[in-house]
């Protein structure tokens, strides 16, 4: 079965990573901060490859790929990792890991946008419910009626629908959301015929010397040398980067490789429901019913998207 649809269990294999990487980020990021966490692990992804591609390959660097492959995997680094991660990152650290990839279930939605926009590709009416069924179990986890003591405080008696987390750290994980889906699309463009886990080494070079200007530009240094004395943090980025950006993001290329982008990215969109256990055994995080209904919901939705 693997081997006549190589590209779906890619993908869900890129959706198991990405669940575990996420949480191991998340702790990280809470201990040392979003910048270094992502400059370090994407350092650490960049050996992991290396040392792959030297065993695989027989080069440690991404070597024969084509001006074409390095211009488009670059850009998709710069979109994805630098700007895409920088928002998603600083996400975990307002809003959490699981919450975080919720609001990245609009990826699928979004990156069909962009090809709506930007290539011309078809919308159906089918797509449009799908996006609102995105929108609507999101919007089900993130608001909350007031309770019926607290309306009573407000001058016209009424129970008000509240945002139940920081505006900030929903917009952070929105533009994450956006990163991820223009990151995809040019990855796509970008690979043609070239070796996934190659492509994805171009992309975490330019991720890597992005984050360097920013760490340049913002003089952070010395916050990155206690981030790589911190033994805990540096653990949790290791994990992290090892099921992130070397086994996630080359996993999640290869199965754009075998099959659609929409395809891919709707299996690998169910990282909300994933985490959902976890998230409560190893984070501690109480978790509503309605929290659930609304994260199945808006997964639902991706799939109705594809369908």
């Amino acid at each position: 079965m693997f081997q006549s649809h190589p590209g779906e269990f890619a993908a869900l294999l890129t959706a198991v990573f990405w669940t575990i990487t996420a949480l191991a980020f998340e702790s990280a990021s809470r201990k040392v901060g979003s910048l270094s966490t992502n400059l370090i692990r994407l350092f650490l992804a960049f050996i992991f490859i290396g040392v792959y591609g030297l065993f695989i390959r027989g080069s440690f660097l991404p070597l024969g790929a084509s001006t074409h492959n390095w211009v488009w995997l670059s850009l998709s680094g710069l979109v994805g990792f630098v700007l895409g991660d920088l928002f998603l990152f600083q996400a975990y650290v307002v809003v959490g890991a699981r919450v975080s990839m919720l609001i990245m279930s609009l990826t699928p939605p979004i990156t069909a946008f962009i090809g709506w926009i930007v290539m011309g590709e078809k919308l159906t009416g089918q797509n449009f419910l799908g996006m609102f069924l995105t929108l609507s179990g999101i919007i089900l986890v993130l608001f909350n009626r007031e309770s019926k003591s607290d309306a009573e405080n407000n001058e016209n008696g009424r129970r008000k629908v509240k945002l139940i987390y920081p505006i900030l750290g929903i917009l952070l994980a929105f533009g994450g959301a956006l990163g991820q889906a223009g990151g995809l699309v040019l990855s796509k463009y970008g690979m043609q015929d070239y070796d996934p886990f190659a492509a994805t080494q171009i992309r975490v070079i330019t991720g890597v010397f992005g984050f360097m200007l920013i760490f340049l530009f913002t003089k952070n240094w010395t916050k990155l040398g206690i981030a790589v004395k911190n033994k805990k943090a540096m653990t949790r980025l290791s994990i992290g980067a090892f099921f992130g950006p070397f086994l996630g993001v080359s996993f999640s290329l290869l199965s754009v490789k075998y099959t659609s982008t929409g395809i891919a990215s709707t299996i690998m969109s169910i990282v909300p429901v994933l985490i959902i256990v976890p998230a409560v055994i190893f984070l501690k995080e109480k978790l509503t019913i309605k929290e659930v209904i609304g994260s199945i919901i808006a997964v639902g939705g991706v799939v109705l998207f594809f369908l």
